[in-house]
């Protein structure tokens, strides 16, 4: 009985080389499909704003679709054009163009080969990827008098303010940031069934929208209520939340709202630059020193600072905070550690004994 050879054949559909109206639709569905499957990742949208940010203006730099982009046009782009550009752009609009390119290959490769007989390659490498050439910036935060300062002041300005709810919803996410080091998103994606009081000794907040690391999505933590953000948040539930005119029974209801509602009459969330600006506004007002400077990320940082101070651990502060690696927690605190100075005093007192004999 004789064997044949078989004829393999790719049942992937095979098409004639599009024309330039038919790329320029399918561009414009596969940016679609990339935003649409960054939102089904979880990512917030100001995050896939920003990266399509970055894409569109590559784009328009390189004139033609980015699936074409060879290695020797992202050298133009990032080491001409960019090349004296702030190093966050330069890593952010990488980390853009990497992502989308992760995209095309996992989900058009074959149909882009199809259509235009390339084959979809990230144009950086290891060789013209852009790194950051500078470390994070320290942040010092306040002292622990001048955040109590701040929000004693703050409080007072609630007993005179136009709107109580707004102003004192407020001041209880600022509470929160210097209290457990939420992050302003992921307070303002709080619902109020993300309290959780009987967990743990005080309470525990289901925060579903930690912020993830290297754009993998949210990362879901739980936030004990320590350190007054049991008080805090107890107040704002029983005295002002009501005032908000939303209905607690809602599946989804904010836990901090905006006044304004929504179409189909559910209370909306108040947007992140609400809280920003009504800290700058605290700060100008009762922490002069710090008008322009204090931030919801320097609030963290403190927060930081006071647990390490109080005695908490490396390990536990990183848990709380969320973070993946214990060397983004220990920036946040190694301006209170003492281990330099502490080693001069003791250096310092070995000298002095040594005298001591000597003198005998």
């Amino acid at each position: 009985m004789g064997l044949g050879l078989a004829v393999v054949r790719d049942l992937r559909e095979l098409r004639a080389p599009a024309t330039a109206d038919e790329l320029a639709a399918f561009e414009t569905d596969v940016l679609a499909g990339f935003v649409l499957a960054r939102a089904s990742a979880g990512l917030m949208d100001s995050t896939i704003r920003n990266d399509t940010g970055h894409l569109e203006l590559i784009r328009d730099w390189y004139g033609r679709p980015l699936w074409e982009m060879q290695p020797a046009d992202a050298d133009t782009y990032f080491g001409k054009l960019l090349r004296d550009a702030k190093p966050s752009t330069r890593t952010g609009r990488a980390a853009a163009l990497t992502v989308y390119f992760d995209f095309l290959e996992l989900r058009h490769k074959v149909e882009i080969y199809n259509l235009t007989g390339r084959v979809v390659e990230c144009p950086l490498d290891e060789m013209n990827r852009p790194r950051a050439s500078v470390e994070p910036q320290l942040r010092v935060p306040p002292t622990e008098a001048e955040i109590e300062r701040l929000f004693a002041g703050w409080r007072e300005e609630l007993a005179t303010c136009r709107k109580f709810a707004p102003a004192a919803r407020n001041y209880a996410v600022a509470r929160l940031a210097a209290n457990v080091g939420l992050r302003i998103n992921e307070a303002r994606m709080l619902d109020l069934d993300d309290v959780r009081w009987e967990l743990g000794r005080f309470g525990k907040l289901n925060v579903r929208h930690g912020k993830g690391s290297r754009r993998r999505g949210p990362k879901p933590r739980l936030v004990p209520l320590i350190n007054g953000a049991e008080r805090n948040l107890r107040w704002f539930i029983e005295d002002v939340w009501g005032q908000f005119d939303a209905d607690p029974t809602r599946p989804g209801a904010p836990l901090f709202p905006s006044e304004r509602k929504c179409q189909d009459g559910s209370g909306g969330r108040a947007t992140a630059d609400v809280f920003r600006r009504s800290l700058a506004a605290a700060a100008e007002a009762h922490l002069p020193a710090w008008a322009g400077k204090l931030t919801p990320h320097v609030l963290r940082h403190f927060c930081a600072s006071q647990l390490y101070l109080s005695g908490m651990s490396l390990f536990a502060i990183q848990e709380l905070l969320g973070h993946s690696w214990t060397g983004t927690t220990a920036r946040y605190i190694h301006v209170h550690a003492t281990h330099v100075e502490d080693a001069w005093v003791s250096g310092k007192q070995r000298v002095a004994e040594r005298w001591k004999g000597l003198a005998r």
